[in-house]
């Protein structure tokens, strides 16, 4: 069965029966990181569910990336995660050693910021799936959605892009080790701290950048908050020899499918080359927080948030949502 590019699957979900629960803060409708659901006046269920084939050698990274992945979803709600369940695609006649090596990685990620994996399901499958279900709760009135960009707003990326195409040069051999390392170490940071900083200092916006790239999630926000996204391209940092990888090639099927996603929404200055726009295009895997947020509030978050960047700001609509520049 061929895989579904971003564009189809909105398109399935659109055709869907309409659902109607005075509960549910957040659906798929404005695809959102998560959803929430109200308990109470108090209290909100986040919900989510992530996983993907392998994007490292080490079987613990590549654990520790499929959680760390999956909990960003519920951090670019403002939320708290709580608990997950793991999902597991794995070849019954395969190396059990390894798959529990890839499950201890999920779960001291987990761990790591208080997540309990409390259970999951496999099945047999020849290509290795491994991602997780997680729960978290949040204030129904502090929910942090993609729908609530302001005019004035500043827009914050929180790590740095190009993780699919040095992912890409890994299967090719063409990687560099310092590649490679800064894009494990962007994978496995986790949005804990970006997360609870922005709910602090008045985020009115957010969405993790993962599959369809920081142009594809960008596009996401502006079309669900009703803005034009203003992005500087020089000001969007990027991982080490993601550039010259681009130009040699390294690229994968989201290059063409995020484009298609976005489709004519997006205008390009003559100024931003080919291997640029491919790099804003680039998939992420647990990739960072892009936030729109208050300008007076820019300054101290940068300041506590390591490795953030302003990348742009929000506009009032225009024939575009996104300019870049």
């Amino acid at each position: 069965m061929a895989k579904l590019a971003p564009g189809d699957l909105a398109q399935v979900l659109g055709k869907l029966p309409r659902q109607s629960s005075e509960n549910v803060i957040v659906g798929f409708d404005t695809a959102d990181d998560a959803g929430v659901f109200r308990l109470s006046d108090e209290l909100a269920l986040v919900q989510t569910v992530d996983f993907f084939t392998p994007v490292a050698d080490d079987p613990e990274i590549y654990g520790q990336v499929a959680a760390v992945n999956a909990l960003n979803d519920v951090y670019a709600m403002g939320g708290t995660p709580l608990s997950a369940l793991s999902i597991v695609c794995y070849p019954q006649k395969g190396d059990f050693e390894i798959l529990g090596q890839i499950l201890a990685g999920g779960q001291r990620a987990m761990n790591a910021d208080g997540v309990v994996v409390i259970g999951g399901h496999s099945v047999d499958d020849q290509e290795i799936k491994v991602g997780y279900a997680v729960t978290g709760t949040i204030d129904p009135k502090k929910v942090i959605t993609n729908a609530g960009a302001r005019r004035g707003d500043v827009l914050i990326l929180t790590k740095p892009i190009g993780t699919g195409a040095i992912n890409t040069a890994v299967k090719n051999g063409k990687a560099s080790d310092k590649a490679v390392k800064a894009a494990i170490e962007a994978m496995t940071t986790s949005a804990a701290a970006a997360s609870k900083a922005m709910a602090r200092m008045g985020a009115n916006a957010c969405t993790d950048v993962t599959g369809f790239g920081l142009l594809g999630h960008a596009f996401e926000l502006a079309k669900a908050s009703g803005v034009t996204l203003n992005i500087d391209s020089t000001q969007v940092p990027l991982l080490p020899d993601v550039i010259g990888l681009i130009e040699m090639g390294m690229l994968t099927r989201g290059d063409k499918n995020n484009r298609v996603y976005a489709g004519d929404t997006i205008k390009f200055d003559p100024a931003v080359g080919s291997a640029m726009q491919s790099a804003l295009f680039d998939p992420q895997t647990a990739g960072g927080l892009l936030i729109s947020l208050p300008p007076e509030n820019s300054e101290a978050y940068l300041a506590e948030i390591s490795g953030s960047h302003v990348i742009g700001s929000v506009g009032e609509l225009s024939d575009f949502l996104i300019e870049v520049i």
